[in-house]
Formats: structure tokens, sequence, C-alpha cells
């Protein structure tokens, strides 16, 4: 008998690279059938903070809200160098001068924001936005500096912004490590043989797509923030990689230091649960 999951996940090109043959029929999913939900991914961390999804694309940083009835799954995921939030401002300034100053982010806990409160303390003026938002935010003097994400990452400086700091870039030289932005999540109730059922398939739609990356390529358009094919590229070559297929134990180190990191601060609630079933 095969059960219904329900499946959250973005609708960028990197998600809908990755779950595309996953959702189209083209990968077996032994004892599963799939029911997809395509939202920004903060509103995907409140969804699993509710517990209404089965599995789901998370941020890190709601991960640390979930991690005793959540599990991570191996592939799938956002991890990388090079890849990180940026804080960006209509006028050249510094990260000293932005504390106290109201800056936008693509949602409270999105790991964009985990980032830029490990960076240091008195950024707590937030205006909280859909990420496609923050751009016009800034324009329009909404806020003074905003985090941005996905796509807007290739855009803003055609917008005429200024980049103050790469967030992920500060991460990886101070930890070393791959800067760890979202993963996929099931459900610890379905049990180990189901987690692994799906982490198997998971793994087969990214592999899927990068043997025929021309196949997806309407669906990838048909949910993009931006329809140049050169920003879809541009973003599924910079978040889809070989962490995607699997983390592997530099980006286990990397998500473990992360949460310990949020841990120390008190960002998140403290876990004695394993990150995986398996």
């Amino acid at each position: 008998m095969s059960r219904l999951l329900t499946l959250g996940y973005s609708p960028c090109p990197n998600d809908t690279f990755i779950f595309y043959a996953m959702t189209h029929g083209h990968i077996p999913q032994p004892g599963f059938t799939i029911k997809e939900r395509l939202e920004d991914v903060e509103t995907l961390n409140r969804l699993a903070l509710d517990g209404l999804l089965d599995l789901t694309k998370i941020s890190y940083h709601a991960y640390g809200h979930l991690r005793d009835s959540y599990a991570l799954l191996r592939s799938g995921g956002a991890l990388g160098r090079g890849c990180g939030p940026l804080v960006i401002a209509p006028e050249a300034t510094t990260m000293a001068q932005l504390r106290g100053r109201r800056i936008a982010i693509p949602g409270q806990l999105t790991t964009a924001n985990l980032l830029l409160q490990l960076y240091g303390e008195g950024y707590d003026d937030l205006l909280i936005l859909p990420f496609d938002r923050i751009v016009p935010a800034l324009l329009s003097g909404a806020a003074e500096a905003g985090v941005i994400i996905h796509e807007s990452r290739f855009t803003y400086q055609a917008a005429g912004f200024h980049e103050v700091l790469d967030l992920g870039a500060w991460w990886e030289e101070d930890t070393g490590l791959p800067i760890p932005l979202g993963g996929i999540l099931a459900r610890r109730e379905l049990g180990r043989e189901m987690i692994t059922a799906v982490d198997r398939a998971l793994r087969s739609s990214l592999i899927y797509a990068w043997q025929n990356p021309g196949e997806p390529r309407a669906y990838i358009r048909q949910h993009a923030q931006e329809l140049d094919d050169q920003v879809i590229d541009a973003h599924i070559d910079l978040y889809v990689n070989d962490f995607s297929l699997d983390l592997g134990a530099t980006g286990e180190a990397a998500v473990n230091e992360l949460l310990r990191r949020a841990e120390s601060r008190a960002l998140i609630p403290a876990s004695q649960a394993p990150l995986f079933t398996f």
C-alpha cells in the first residue's frame, strides 16, 4: 500500500530542478506517493513548525527549532561555498554603521537572518518580507539595508546597490566550512525505512536532472522569479552541487557547527536528537 506524503519546496530554480523528476513520475517511489506544495522558504518554515508537512525544504535556522520532530535527509539541500546571503544597501556603508538601522530580511527563521545575528549584535530592527520584495523595499526607503538570497544575488548590482557584506564568505573565513543554507526534512514519525526510501528517491531525482538538464526547464521557468536563462543557470550552478547529492562528512560538520553556534547564542533551543535517522 502506498502512503501519500506531503512535500514542500520553494519555487526557486535549484529546488524545482532537484524535485522535477520526483514529482513528474520519472523516479520509482516504493511505498509512497508525493503531493507537492510550492511556497517561499519562510512559509515552508512556518508550515513545518505547525507540523503540516511530511517532507519539506527548510532553512537550517528553522531546523534548529524542529530537530525533535524532523530528521535531516542527506540529499537535496543547499550547502556550498560562495553561495551565502549578501547584505546590500543603496549607498556604500559598513556593518558597523548598520547597527540599530532597519534591515530587511527574507524571513525571521531564514538562515540569512541567523547568519546576520551570528555575525554580531545590534541587528534587531528587522523588516520581514518575502525575498523578492527586499530590493523594492530598499528602493522605496522602507529599509536602509537588506539581506538578499536566491535570484536577487545575481541582479542587485544592475539595480545599483552596493554589497556591504557577504555573510557566506564571512562564515567560510571564520569556520573553514561551507555554508549550510537549507536542507530537506522528514517527519521522524515516518520511520527509518520510509525516510531512507524518500532520501534514495530524492538522490535519484537529482541525478536524473543532471543527466537530462534541458527537460526540467519549462517547469523551472513556470515558477522562477527571474525568467532569464542565464540567471536560472547561474542559480542552479551555484546552489546545486555535490553537497546536494550527499551532505557527506564536511556538510554534516558545517550543519553541526551552525547549530552549535546558534545554541550558544540562545538563538535556537537545545536538542539531543541526531541529525539523521540512518
